[in-house]
Formats: C-alpha cells, sequence, structure tokens
C-alpha cells in the first residue's frame, strides 16, 4: 500500500491536481519550497522537507533534499530485512512515490546574453538525485517524470489494477533516460564554453537527441523512423519553417541537407538540385532565375521529383518556373509573397524557408555496435598546383573553383563537368573512376565541357584520355597516385591543364 510521496517541480501547471489525486488516494505528500506553497495554496495538506530532515534548505537552496532521512526513505528495499532495520532504528518512514520535473537548463541556455554563472545555477542536483534513487528502486517506488505517466498510473490506483513490475521498471526507464538526456545537455552546452574540448575528440560523446516527430516511415515503407533533434545546439534542419506540403519523409529530410549543404557552398547566387541524396545540377547565376535555368539543364531528367535549394529570395519569375515541374521540396532562406503564392498553389510541394545556414562541425554515422564520428568536410584547396606544360587560361580558374566545390557534394567516386559555372556532366556514385568520368561526359553531350574536377586522384591516365575527346581544357583533382606522371603526360600530349590541389573531397 502507498503512504508517501515526494513531489518537487519547477514546472507546476499539471502538479496540483496531480497532488490532489495522489491526496485522494490516501498519501501524504512531503515537499520542498515552491512546489509545497503551491500545493498549500491550492488546499492539499503538505510536509515540508524540513519537518522530514528537521533541516532547513541551504546555501540560496542549492541543498534541500539532500539528505538520508529522504534517500533512505527511497532507496531501501522493503524486502531487505537490514534495510527495513536500519530505517527502524533511524525513524524513517519509507517514500512510495516520487514525481519530480527539473530545472529549465536547456531552456536557459537559449536566452540571449545569458552569463554561465547565471546558466550554472540551473543545473539541477537533488531533482535528479532523487529521480535515479526513485528508479533503481523501482521494484518499491513509483518514479515519475512524465505527467501522462503521472495520470495514468493515478488512473491504475484509482481502477485497483494490477501493477506489473514490468510497468514499474518501464517508469524506470524513463526516468534514466531523462537523466541521462539532461547531463548531456549539459555537457554539450560546456562543449562550446570549454576551450580545451573544442575541436577535440574526447574519450566520450554526449549527444542530447529530443524526439521532434515520429515519421511516417523509413527509407522505405516497411521500415520505422523518427526524427531527433540536438536541442542545445539547433542546426538548419530543425530550425526551418515548413510554408506548405505534406509533412516531410525520412528521405525528403536527408536529400533537403545535401541540398542546403550544397548551394551554402558558395557564396555567389547559387542553385542546387539534388535526386537521392547526391546533386543532379549546381549552378550559379547573376541572378535566382538564371541560377536555377543552369542546374535544371544539367539534368532535366533527374530533377524530377528532386530538391531545388537556393541561397537566395526565390522570386516570382523563378517560381513560375517551378511551378512547371514536379518537384518535392523548395528551399530557400526567403521567398517574395508573390512568389509564395505561386508555390503554395501546388498543394503537395513542400516549401522551407530555411533560418540558418548549415552549422554542425562533426557527423555521426552509425555502424554495428558503435558510431563513426568526423568532422564535417568544410575543406577547399591545400594548393592551387599547375603540374602540366599548359597552364590555366585565365577565364578558367574560376571555373575550376566552382567545379571543385561542386564536386565536394557528389557521391564518390566522383566526376564533375562543368562550363559558365554550371555543372553539365555529373557522374556520381560509380565503383571505378573512369565510369565516373564517362557518365559525367556523355551527359555533358550538347551543353559543353570546358573544365572537369574529381574527388579523388586518377589511378590510371584512362580519365584525361577520355576527356581529351570531349574537349576537355582544364582538369582539378588531388594528385597523389603512384601513376600520376601517366595523367600528366597524357594531359601534355593534348593540351590539357591539370591542377593539384593536395586534398581529397571522398563523399561515401
Amino acid at each position: 500500500m502507498l503512504k508517501r510521496a515526494l513531489i518537487s517541480t519547477f514546472k507546476k501547471d499539471k502538479v496540483v491536481g496531480i497532488a490532489k489525486s495522489l491526496e485522494e488516494l490516501g498519501l501524504e505528500i512531503i515537499s520542498t519550497g515552491g512546489t509545497a506553497s503551491k500545493l498549500i495554496e491550492n488546499g492539499i495538506k503538505v510536509t515540508s522537507v524540513e519537518e522530514v530532515t528537521n533541516f532547513p534548505e541551504i546555501l540560496g537552496g542549492r541543498v534541500k533534499t539532500l539528505n538520508p532521512l529522504i534517500h533512505g526513505a527511497i532507496l531501501a528495499r522493503r524486502d531487505n530485512k537490514e534495510d527495513m532495520k536500519t530505517l527502524e532504528s533511524f525513524k524513517i518512514e519509507p517514500i512510495d512515490l516520487v514525481y519530480v520535473n527539473l530545472y529549465p537548463f536547456l531552456e536557459v541556455t537559449q536566452k540571449p546574453e545569458i552569463t554561465l554563472e547565471e546558466i550554472v545555477e540551473y543545473i539541477d542536483i537533488g531533482g535528479p538525485t532523487m529521480i535515479r534513487a526513485a528508479a533503481k528502486n523501482y521494484k518499491h517506488v513509483f518514479v515519475l517524470v512524465d505527467d501522462a505517466d503521472a495520470e495514468e498510473l493515478i488512473k491504475k490506483l484509482k481502477n485497483q489494477e494490477e501493477i506489473t513490475l514490468d510497468y514499474r521498471l518501464y517508469l524506470a526507464l524513463k526516468a534514466f533516460q531523462l537523466t541521462a538526456f539532461y547531463d548531456s545537455c549539459i555537457c554539450r552546452y560546456l562543449e562550446d564554453v570549454v576551450p580545451q574540448t573544442q575541436d577535440v575528440f574526447g574519450k566520450y560523446i554526449t549527444l542530447p537527441l529530443e524526439q521532434l516527430q515520429e515519421m511516417r516511415y523509413g527509407e522505405n515503407p516497411h521500415q520505422k523512423a523518427s526524427f531527433y533533434q540536438d536541442p542545445v545546439k539547433k542546426g538548419s534542419m530543425t530550425t526551418f519553417k515548413q510554408l506548405n506540403g505534406k509533412e516531410l519523409s525520412y528521405n525528403n529530410l536527408r536529400d533537403a541537407q545535401a541540398a542546403w549543404r550544397a548551394v551554402n557552398e558558395y557564396e555567389e547566387i547559387a542553385c542546387c538540385a539534388v535526386k537521392h541524396n547526391t546533386p543532379c545540377g549546381i549552378a550559379l547565376g547573376n541572378s535566382i532565375v538564371e541560377s536555377y535555368k543552369k542546374a535544371y539543364e544539367c539534368d532535366p531528367v533527374s530533377i524530377f521529383g528532386g530538391i531545388v535549394a537556393f541561397n537566395r529570395k526565390v522570386d516570382v519569375q523563378t517560381a513560375n518556373l517551378l511551378k512547371e515541374i514536379f518537384i518535392e521540396i523548395v528551399m530557400a532562406p526567403d521567398f517574395d509573397d508573390e512568389a509564395l503564392k505561386i508555390l503554395q498553389k501546388k498543394k503537395n510541394l513542400r516549401i522551407l524557408k530555411m533560418i540558418t545556414k548549415p552549422l554542425d562541425k562533426y557527423e555521426y554515422i552509425s555502424v554495428d555496435g558503435g558510431m563513426l564520428v568526423q568532422e564535417i568536410d568544410r575543406g577547399f584547396i591545400n594548393d592551387f598546383r599547375v603540374v602540366t606544360e599548359a597552364q590555366v587560361p585565365e577565364d578558367l580558374k574560376e571555373e575550376l573553383f566552382f567545379a571543385w566545390r561542386a564536386v565536394k557534394h557528389v557521391k564518390s567516386n566522383a566526376i564533375v563537368v562543368s562550363k559558365n559555372k554550371a555543372t553539365t556532366g555529373i557522374g556520381a556514385g560509380q565503383t571505378n573512376r573512369i565510369w565516373a568520368a564517362i557518365d559525367a561526359l556523355e551527359r555533358s553531350k550538347g551543353k559543353g565541357a570546358d573544365v572537369l574536377a574529381s574527388d579523388a586522384f586518377f589511378p590510371f591516365s584512362d580519365v584525361v584520355e577520355k576527356a581529351a575527346e570531349f574537349g576537355i581544357k582544364a582538369i582539378i583533382q588531388p594528385g597523389g597516385s603512384i601513376r600520376d606522371n601517366e595523367s600528366i603526360e597524357a594531359c601534355n600530349k593534348y593540351g590539357i591543364a591539370m591542377v593539384f590541389t593536395d586534398m581529397r573531397h571522398f563523399k561515401h
């Protein structure tokens, strides 16, 4: 039979109703500070923690419940004779239910201009300690950290339903999930304020993840999926505003991230079209509409059902072109009012107003039983070294830079062919480099091919031979193959300029 409940909450919107229900079930209510005052104001009889411990709150409220008379009452095992004898000798009455919510550390970190000293005061100590103690003793103590669970348990108790050990264990699991999440939020915040941790891979990783939404399904309809956000360091894919269209799918979000990263590779006006997580067209322009037209022309077939991203506001002229084809998502920092109205006429088109540029420093890839963590590839070029007799024409230098930025975002093995700062052919995800080159060059037919970029070195001269057939004037690649000389000699033979960057851009 339940006799005593300990209640301590920061958020008090549901506490009165829950406490009243517990009181009606015959439980004595023990409470702290502001929670006790709130309950007393609403006619609930409360035993203060000070009455239990015979010791006042100290250190400005930092120490309230950290006392053996509280934690002994929570942790004592009812089926352990020694534990119960100890309680009896110290005149400790067991606590059977603990209902706690924590100081809002996470919410406070989002406030502008708040100091570290102020934030530290919102690191809850007593709350997590009580929660963990009750969860550890789940066989004998109910631990409630979710209002919905509190209401469900009260209903079960009122209806005199059987309370199974599995249900108690379920409540304990939720309690430990909360305290682990809470501590990981603290660690995540401190990573940015402790200089020694910046850009360093420590022994342990704490990554707070909070469910943002359940997804209809994952990569395929038979796979379950959910979307979690890092609530401490909110990034571009958790802060956008959806202005139109159906709920985003798992694949939509992955493709949207690929498009947003690629288009933000450029300071100039840019457009990127993505299909199946790899670009099918990237282009720069003097206007948004020009950048879109050039990106579209790279691959008018693959863009169907894809995603189009811009790094500038979408105007009416561009919106009128976008409405002519089926695309899943349009994303941009903003939309002209009239352009938005045009696009919103397509009820299923997802329109995303992007609030921030890509911010993440690291990316996390799960493997069976573990996780790989690496810095996001924000590198560009270590060196711009012409290794051929032919020099890079001045008008092609910027073209090479454009293609080199584009190839970073294409699945390896990756080849990009470009002209007039627009991709005209993309070869992606091939198991050998010549196939990627053939794909890219063949797709550039009729659109022009001035430069070729390769994400990694050429193991053979075959890519140069094929590039020569299509009139490529300059090639940019990392270099570093033991057979670099063969590619250099082939370039010299055909009068092609080749640049080594000494930086590879694999994207698996």
